[in-house]
């Protein structure tokens, strides 16, 4: 599902027009993209949480030269389902 679908999508399960449903959809991810610039953690009870988790410098091996190469350390997103989205896709 691409983000037009998903707009589609709620336009249609919330009586929404598209435009509405498209400013809705921007809002919730300006929301949780500005939540997680805050190194704040969003907790979306019944869906998931989106947190941010730093992950240390290392060392890897580029797989064509085989030499090995440094990783530098960098924050990412990470996603966890919660337990009723969990529950749906088994």
């Amino acid at each position: 599902m691409n983000k037009t679908e998903l707009v589609n999508a709620i336009a249609a399960e919330a009586e929404l027009t598209k435009v509405d449903a498209k400013k809705a959809l921007d809002a919730t991810i300006n929301a949780i993209a500005g939540a997680l610039e805050k190194k704040d953690k969003v907790a979306l009870i019944g869906f998931g949480t989106f947190q941010i988790v730093h992950k240390s410098a290392r060392t890897g091996i580029n797989l064509r030269t085989k030499a090995k190469i440094e990783i530098p350390a960098k924050n990412v997103v990470k996603f966890k389902a919660g337990a009723e989205l969990a529950d749906k896709v088994k």
